[in-house]
């Protein structure tokens, strides 16, 4: 796993930005109810929506480090040639998921801009730009699959 400049990662950056943000907006939403009996509505609306690319990032994390489930025991009775075949086989149906997600949100942005132009109820924004997280930051997954892959693969040449 290579680290920019000063271990730098912006997928890492965006996770701790995002959970901060989060944080901070939580703790702003307790004080505004136990000091002026007043909850904050939009707070809810905007941790949901980091949250969910948070979690998006996460999985680009996740697939780089290896940490999703997997059939091991399976795994690693596969001579070394299955082993390799069945890492490029499930890196290209992952990244296929993705596509089809981000295919689907797309159609789904287009909608939203083209025919509802639907808003978000408290704050007012349009409900496209909360969905466009979802399109960009694959980018992340789809890097985290590929270093996976070329992890993995690399793994099982040198045996």
């Amino acid at each position: 796993m290579k680290k920019l400049l000063f271990g730098f990662r912006l997928d890492h950056w965006l996770v701790a930005i995002c959970m901060a943000t989060m944080v901070l907006i939580a703790f702003l939403n307790v004080l505004s109810r136990y000091i002026f009996h007043f909850s904050l509505a939009a707070t809810e609306e905007i941790t949901i929506n980091l949250f969910v690319w948070m979690t998006v990032i996460g999985i680009g994390i996740a697939f780089e480090r290896g940490g999703h489930m997997g059939m091991v025991t399976f795994f690693n009775m596969f001579p070394k040639a299955a082993q390799r075949t069945s890492i490029i086989i499930y890196s290209l149906l992952a990244a296929g998921l993705f596509l089809v997600l981000d295919y689907y949100m797309i159609q789904a942005i287009y909608d939203e801009i083209t025919l509802f132009e639907a808003c978000s109820a408290a704050l007012n924004i349009p409900v496209w730009i909360y969905y466009l997280g979802l399109p960009v930051l694959s980018v992340f997954v789809f890097r985290g699959i590929y270093r996976d892959a070329m992890t993995k693969l690399a793994e099982r040449k040198g045996e």
